[in-house]
């Protein structure tokens, strides 16, 4: 069983990613940030390092998806491979911080890798609102995210609904982030886990 939560940056994926696969007892799969060598290199110079960046995101999140099949383990994934291409390198190719050239590029590899990879068995999108995402950013204080701005997080939610909207990969549930305090309040925690449920009990 493979489940991914996706999301917008700050909409709690990370947490819920964690108290899924306590829950389950089922193995978390994280984002590779902290060993990401062109992270601060692309917050300093973004035209630059962009293109460098989205390859490194593609690369490794290849390699996970390719551990996840090859394992047959129940996994829970933060972040998809489908994000990188749909949502981050789009949005920087629109804003001009990408070339056309390298996004044609980068999209065809891309396209290349979707031939050899499945689609998790259920997405779970954590849907937040700017303000909520702002909050959680401020409130994790991560110092490369304090300078992120909110027409950037905007732009990212509406690629976000955009892709979720025409998503038909597989099983999708979509949650409210604005109305649910899954970290703090268990009764919330239940709710989704029973979403969850019901969700994963027709895979079977």
């Amino acid at each position: 069983m493979h489940i991914a939560i996706v999301g917008n940056i700050g909409a709690g994926k990370t947490t819920l990613t964690e108290m899924l696969a306590k829950n389950y007892g089922w193995e978390p799969m994280y984002e590779a940030v902290d060993n990401n060598p062109y992270l601060e290199d692309f917050y300093n110079e973004m035209k630059r390092w962009s293109f460098n960046l989205q390859i490194y995101f593609l690369n490794s999140r290849y390699r996970q998806i390719v551990e996840i099949q090859k394992s047959g383990r129940n996994i829970i994934q933060d972040r998809t491979i489908y994000e990188d291409a749909y949502i981050f390198a789009e949005n920087l190719h629109d804003m001009g911080l990408m070339t056309t050239r390298d996004y044609e590029n980068y999209e065809a590899m891309f396209n290349n890798i979707c031939e050899f990879i499945k689609p998790p068995d259920l997405l779970v999108y954590l849907k937040a609102s700017v303000p909520t995402l702002v909050n959680n950013i401020q409130r994790r204080g991560r110092e490369y995210e304090i300078g992120i701005r909110i027409d950037y997080l905007s732009k990212l939610n509406e690629k976000y609904d955009k892709w979720i909207k025409g998503y038909k990969l597989g099983k999708l549930l979509i949650l409210d982030k604005d109305n649910l305090d899954f970290a703090n309040n268990p009764e919330d925690m239940g709710t989704i886990i029973n979403q969850i449920e019901r969700e994963i009990n027709g895979l079977f």
